[in-house]
């Protein structure tokens, strides 16, 4: 039985979240809070297995009881919002670098069109993320320098990056594009799943933190070196050969709009071996059947380590195929990439 601790600010959403979760037998709620004051002390003597966090709270909100409960007691924290305002989706992106595993959206009332799939999302993110064994986490007081970048001419022609990423993948996309410096001589290309809404403020999040230009594709626009882009809400993002973006409303693939598979099946039809694939961690196995073909025909592939995953979904299904030629933990993911791409390291 998974007992789940529900904090929100607001008797009605606590209640519905309590209905939901409740309707799993599989789940039972240890308690509520109304606010973030309250959690932090409930978690001083109680240890859940999973946390539900409402954002916008008054005095303590939704990331600083996550900051507060990741450096006293860590439990697994899904941040359950409704607000997609660019700040508080800023907020709730924060929640996660303190710590928090998920976003997912907050289940609108019975009888919405999109009540069913929206519970049925909370509810499985719950218990998913009740598996995941979490760490003390201490608040960040400076941005870690960039390893220095040795002047060297390209050893291998690299057209894109290409990043997938799932469950768990903003903060481990924070560490890996941070590790990128300015004028990196190709574009990367990134699909994050992610609740539909919450895709520009992430973007305004990461804008915060890297050096590289962040943006969402557009139509028909050219990717350009030394820039970021990301699969905007519920479009397929591929490459063309005249490295221009096409998007896609074509049917889900692995379940998934954007799909990591729809991106590197059309890098490797449009730039052949001159690619780098990265798969970070997720649920699934969405990418890990193209990252095989990508190695195989002559491309560098790219894991997450297992230790460093939230969940080894679809690294570990890669790796079980045989298409990771690397397996690394975040942090040295970049260096391993610009050292491939400037001729320093061996693909």
């Amino acid at each position: 039985m998974i007992s789940v601790y529900i904090v929100d600010d607001s008797a009605v959403a606590r209640e519905h979240l309590r209905h939901i979760l409740e309707s799993d037998p599989d789940i039972r709620i240890a308690g509520e809070a109304r606010s973030g004051e309250e959690a932090v002390e409930y978690l001083k003597s109680s240890r859940p297995d999973v946390i539900t966090m409402d954002i916008s709270m008054p005095r303590m909100d939704g990331h600083e009881a996550t900051s507060r409960i990741m450096e006293m007691n860590p439990v697994p924290i899904v941040i359950v919002s409704a607000n997609y305002s660019p700040d508080q989706v800023g907020q709730s992106f924060r929640a996660m670098e303190a710590g928090a595993l998920a976003i997912v959206e907050k289940p609108p009332g019975i009888g919405h069109a999109d009540y069913e799939r929206s519970a049925q999302d909370l509810t499985r993110t719950v218990k998913l993320m009740s598996e995941v064994s979490v760490v003390r986490r201490w608040r960040k007081t400076r941005r870690l320098p960039l390893a220095p970048r040795e002047p060297s001419l390209d050893a291998r022609s690299v057209k894109a990056v290409l990043i997938g990423a799932s469950t768990g993948g903003p903060p481990v996309l924070q560490t890996v594009l941070s590790g990128f410096h300015a004028g990196f001589p190709a574009p990367i290309l990134v699909v994050q799943h992610i609740t539909k809404g919450f895709i520009e403020g992430m973007l305004e999040w990461l804008g915060a933190a890297i050096s590289l230009p962040v943006s969402l594709a557009r139509d028909g626009e050219r990717a350009l070196p030394g820039r970021v882009y990301f699969a905007p809400d519920d479009h397929h993002m591929g490459i063309d050969a005249s490295g221009r973006f096409f998007l896609s409303m074509d049917a889900p693939e692995n379940g998934i709009r954007p799909s990591i598979s729809f991106l590197f099946r059309s890098a490797l039809a449009s730039y052949g071996a001159e690619v780098v694939a990265v798969l970070l961690t997720g649920m699934g196995k969405d990418g890990a059947e193209e990252m095989k073909r990508i190695r195989d025909a002559g491309g560098v592939t790219i894991i997450q380590d297992k230790e460093s995953s939230v969940v080894y979904g679809m690294p570990g299904e890669a790796a079980r195929l045989g298409g990771a030629a690397h397996v690394l933990p975040p942090e040295r993911i970049p260096s391993k990439i610009e050292g491939v791409v400037r001729g320093m390291e061996k693909a």
